[in-house]
């Protein structure tokens, strides 16, 4: 299990290595909550299961397609947990089979692995190892967001700013990194929102 000050730590953006990671025609939107996200989710796990086995030690629903009633990009974001991200052999040619694309790796972010599926909806799958805190976060603020009303409509607001914003600043949308700086332009209101929901848990003092 992950420490208190390893849980409540926001990762400071470190070296972001390419992999197969290339410019796309896709469009950043953020959408109207649909119904069927959960059940493609659900499609999504039972496919990864079958392929990885137990080598699955953790799995999960995140990010906002996972909050019902909240507007989202129509992107299904999913944690995986394996035992060694690094050992890239032991999992990701069974994830590319399943048409997923090895996009990057932050070595200093949890030797985090992102691997995305191109059609729509999109699929972004993190790859941490075991006991990794940002499990931990991620499905703390998920489940904050699903139980606090105004938190999860001040979020809506800050997502369709920052995609407006990246859209009037003619930010080149498709191509990489354009998802990371639409986070950074978020960012203030999630580490508000992490700041309150660390406190209520007595995380914070």
């Amino acid at each position: 299990m992950p420490t208190r000050d390893e849980i409540i730590r926001h990762h400071d953006e470190g070296d972001v290595v390419y992999v197969d990671a290339h410019p796309t025609d896709h469009t950043l939107r953020v959408v109207e909550p649909d119904p069927t996200w959960p059940a493609r989710y659900a499609e999504l796990e039972g496919q990864l299961r079958a392929a990885l086995g137990d080598r699955v030690l953790e799995i999960q629903h995140i990010g906002s397609t996972a909050v019902p009633g909240l507007p989202a990009k129509p992107v299904i974001d999913i944690d995986l947990a394996v035992a060694d991200p690094a050992d890239e052999a032991s999992y990701v040619p069974a994830l590319e089979a399943l048409g997923y694309v090895h996009w990057l790796t932050e070595p200093d972010w949890h030797q985090h692995r992102l691997l995305k599926q191109l059609t729509e909806p999109r699929v972004h799958l993190h790859v941490f190892g075991p006991d990794c805190p940002e499990l931990v976060r991620h499905r703390m603020f998920r489940d904050w967001l699903v139980s606090h009303h105004e938190d999860r409509a001040r979020y809506a607001d800050a997502k369709r700013a920052a995609a407006a914003h990246m859209s009037a600043t003619g930010d080149e949308q498709g191509a990489l990194g354009f998802g990371m700086r639409y986070n950074r332009v978020k960012e203030p209101v999630v580490r508000d929102i992490y700041d309150r929901m660390f406190r209520a848990a007595g995380l914070l003092d």
